[in-house]
């Protein structure tokens, strides 16, 4: 079923990457094609629930991955959930190890960025507003350590912590770029994470990523170098496992009130509140409506 939102459909937010274009277990699933100001989303959001809990997935790349990690609309697939009542966001993505201890098949936490990407906007203020929200806890510690025990719980290779760097793809790291930021201590990179954390903490979302290891890039000597055949195989094995830790995880989720994410815009939002266009402000007052209210 397709429908227009009309209140809140969900609390819990998952985008889905590589591999991950569809939830499992979901009941009275509804799909909704959201319209946002900053266009179309990657695809279709769909809604349904878990034992209670209600869940909104969107596949990042689109259902039969169409989109590239600069095509991906961040700010329509970030700003859609919100517009669904989604408060807690839980991005699965494929990265590469950039340490020997990190191996394919493992899973990391992380809990800090490292932005390398180069063409994508991401700030949802422009055109006349301006906001800093605080960005050096990227991760929602909370969503973070639930995260880190459930998929401990069921037997996963659990890394708790460490840095992803997102580059900007689609192609891969040659040699040299791998060892530079083996150098800088980076414990994984992938292509799509960033800008999507900066968006969803303007938002006001808690926002943490489940990184599914699939490779050892190319500073390996000892291994190939990285093809989209070896990922798709550790991938999909690993993708068995993010939807088990999603079926587990989502109907134990406590509520995100009171987390510090859901205050990122406190005293961020630079421009006097006469100061944007009555257009501007109509297009985020999504985002502006709890600290502008009255």
């Amino acid at each position: 079923m397709k429908g227009r939102h009309t209140q809140r459909q969900a609390s819990v937010g998952v985008i889905g990457g590589s591999g991950l274009y569809s939830m499992e277990g979901l009941q009275s699933v509804r799909e909704f094609r959201v319209r946002t100001p900053f266009g179309p989303p990657s695809d279709s959001v769909v809604v349904g629930t878990i034992d209670g809990t209600r869940v909104a997935f969107l596949s990042r790349h689109g259902r039969g991955h169409r989109l590239n990690p600069t095509e991906i609309n961040y700010r329509a697939n970030i700003y859609a959930l919100k517009s669904l009542g989604v408060s807690r966001v839980i991005s699965v993505s494929a990265v590469g190890s950039m340490k020997e201890a990190i191996k394919p098949g493992d899973v990391v936490i992380p809990d800090q960025f490292i932005d390398l990407t180069k063409r994508r906007p991401s700030t949802f203020f422009e055109g006349g507003i301006v906001a800093h929200v605080a960005f050096g806890e990227p991760v929602c510690g909370g969503l973070a350590r639930t995260l880190v025990s459930t998929a401990t719980g069921l037997g996963a290779t659990i890394h708790d912590g460490g840095v992803y760097l997102c580059m900007e793809g689609p192609q891969f790291s040659t040699k040299g770029e791998s060892r530079l930021y083996r150098q800088w201590g980076v414990d994984v990179i992938g292509m799509t994470n960033m800008p999507e954390a900066k968006l969803a903490r303007e938002a006001e979302l808690c926002y943490a990523t489940m990184a599914l290891v699939t490779d050892y890039d190319c500073w390996h000597e000892t291994e190939e170098d990285v093809t989209v055949e070896a990922i798709l195989g550790t991938l999909h094995r690993n993708v068995d496992l993010a939807k088990r830790v999603l079926r587990v995880l989502i109907p134990s989720m406590d509520g995100a009130d009171g987390c510090s994410c859901q205050h990122a815009l406190d005293h961020a939002i630079i421009t006097a509140q006469k100061g944007p266009s009555t257009a501007v402000k109509k297009k985020l007052e999504l985002l502006t409506r709890r600290v502008w209210a009255g």
